[in-house]
């Protein structure tokens, strides 16, 4: 299955569930930050993650309980991939380097960075 990436208002949407595992879409909207959209926006956001393949539901007479078909580990595998892809030439080394230059990292950060490396090589 090919992962399409969110837009900002479908990742909102994708957190919740990810978050509840299983809603309807007013336990989706008490959740939502304020302001909180209408509820036929969510509705027609939930139809858009559906026709993505990332949401499916369950029908209970005239309602609906949508699910998460994908995990959220998943889809920021996807996003971290693209990311590579389109901005740092499938490089590590240049998403890594890029962050410590942008980012100031502090000696702190880079330490426990070489850590992770250090006990997650080979892995």
């Amino acid at each position: 299955m090919e992962i399409r990436s969110l837009t900002r208002a479908e990742a909102e949407i994708m957190r919740i569930l990810w978050q509840l595992e299983k809603a309807f879409i007013k336990d989706i909207l008490v959740q939502m930050s304020e302001p909180k959209p209408a509820y036929t926006t969510v509705s027609t956001f939930i139809r858009i993650l559906e026709k993505k393949e990332i949401v499916a539901h369950n029908t209970y007479g005239n309602t609906h309980e949508y699910y998460p078909l994908i995990s959220e580990e998943e889809y920021r595998r996807h996003e971290v991939q693209q990311l590579m892809e389109n901005y740092f030439d499938n490089s590590v080394g240049n998403l890594v380097s890029f962050f410590v230059k942008e980012n100031n990292m502090k000696d702190k950060d880079l330490d426990e960075l070489m850590t992770f490396i250090a006990n997650n090589k080979g892995k």
